[in-house]
């Protein structure tokens, strides 16, 4: 559907619209030099999703499902995320911890080492999963990638603290690329675990450093080394970065969930926030397991529209992590609209599962508004699979959730994960997860 936006109300929206006195204060907040006026976004055309690489039109769910979801799964791996490598892992699960009477008895806990080996190399990454205790039957489960530790998500204080290298930020108690004590619970906040339990839901997750840490170092630590072929140093130019190895830890902690007869792993939502919602939103196109994938103000390279050049850019993301994308994907800086694929067709990759994609309204960086075109531009798969996406054509109201199997809200705040947030996620879950029972 190459869609070449005019001047309108849906694709061209100017600040003097109804989100103007809420959007314009938090643009002092986002780095300057960039783009974040509506006025000044350019015309762009979006690939269209069901038309295929030799622009035949996809016209039935068989033509998807048997050959175009492949092309632009692929697609994505060679010019943004990199291909995964091939490669026999030998993996070990060693249970390090449990309790069934955490949280005044009313959830079990269990703190599980996933260990990798392969070419002479390994790893290890923690996974910290509570159930609810009450639960008389499988639980379906959200799974997420946490920031600096298992420990900085729960007051919890029998949870490991963190061993491994991680951004230092002194502010929250992480003192030379170490957590200290004083981490513990730092991002408590974002995480109800006790809410999340009280919903019937268990909680997965695990720090996104013990498969990668998210440092530029020329893939010599985490698990890169464990694909290299003789002789090989780095990944090549359309071979993994960062964000991809977070995706494969989280499918592999979903390899771990399937084990455990408590948890029903074909119930389980994989989320992230920022960043770690770029690696959801990949793990959730590459591995069709996931039930349910969420996107928590994801940006540039995860739910918001490259084209529209506003808040972050290609060329911004790449200069200051570049070791995120695949090198291949440095191609691009500047030359956004060169790209095959746009991120609408990374959530059609979803389909026909729910997906849903939230943004704040002062987090101009991520471009909210480009994460929401993004969304409407995934209906198309949707539709042709047989579900309804958002069922909107313009911009929503501040906190009022809209959608269907796309799911989708701006609240107010900036950029971070609230209670309003995960309020709206567990929603979207009961609605589905139930819908299949």
């Amino acid at each position: 559907m190459a869609i070449l936006p005019p001047p309108t109300p849906f694709n061209r929206i100017r600040l003097a619209a109804s989100l103007m006195t809420v959007l314009i204060p938090g643009a002092v907040s986002q780095p300057a030099g960039f783009n974040y006026d509506e006025s000044a976004v350019p015309a762009y055309a979006l690939p269209d999703p069901l038309v295929n690489l030799v622009g035949d039109p996809v016209n039935t769910a068989e033509q998807w499902t048997g050959q175009r979801r492949s092309e632009v799964l692929g697609l994505f791996a060679e010019h943004v995320y990199g291909h995964t490598p091939p490669g026999a892992v030998d993996v070990h699960h060693e249970l390090t911890e449990s309790n069934d009477h955490v949280f005044d008895g009313r959830a079990r806990r269990q703190q599980v080492r996933l260990h990798f080996r392969a070419n002479g190399h390994e790893i290890a990454a923690d996974l910290l999963i509570y159930l609810p205790r009450t639960a008389t039957g499988p639980v379906p489960l959200f799974l997420g990638l946490n920031f600096f530790g298992n420990h900085t998500i729960t007051t919890d204080p029998e949870v490991h603290l963190n061993q491994n290298w991680m951004r230092s930020n002194p502010e929250i108690g992480v003192v030379d690329h170490r957590a200290t004590a004083d981490s513990r619970g730092a991002y408590a906040r974002r995480w109800p675990v006790e809410l999340i339990l009280q919903r019937g839901y268990g909680l997965a997750t695990l720090y996104s450093g013990d498969i990668d840490p998210d440092v530029d170092d020329g893939f010599q630590n985490g698990v890169h080394p464990l694909f290299y072929a003789n002789g090989q140093t780095q990944p090549a130019a359309n071979e993994w970065g960062t964000l991809a190895a977070w995706a494969w830890g989280l499918s592999r902690s979903l390899d771990y969930l399937e084990t455990d007869n408590t948890i029903d792993a074909s119930r389980v939502a994989v989320l992230g926030h920022s960043r770690l919602g770029k690696a959801a939103l990949w793990a959730g196109a590459r591995d069709e397991r996931f039930a349910l994938v969420i996107s928590n103000n994801s940006g540039c390279g995860g739910a918001a529209l490259s084209r529209r050049r506003f808040g972050e850019t290609i060329e911004r993301i790449n200069t200051s992590f570049p070791h995120w994308f695949c090198g291949g994907h440095q191609r691009y800086n500047g030359r956004e609209d060169d790209l095959p694929i746009d991120q609408h067709m990374l959530l059609a990759l979803m389909a026909p599962r729910p997906v849903y994609v939230a943004s704040a309204v002062e987090d101009l960086w991520a471009d909210p508004r480009g994460e929401f075109l993004a969304a409407r531009h995934a209906e198309p798969v949707y539709a042709l699979l047989g579900r309804s996406g958002l069922g909107i054509e313009n911009f929503p109201p501040v906190n009022q959730p809209v959608g269907d199997t796309i799911g989708y809200h701006v609240r107010t705040g900036k950029h971070d994960v609230t209670i309003y947030d995960w309020q709206r996620y567990l929603d979207f879950a009961d609605r589905h997860f139930t819908a299949r029972n």
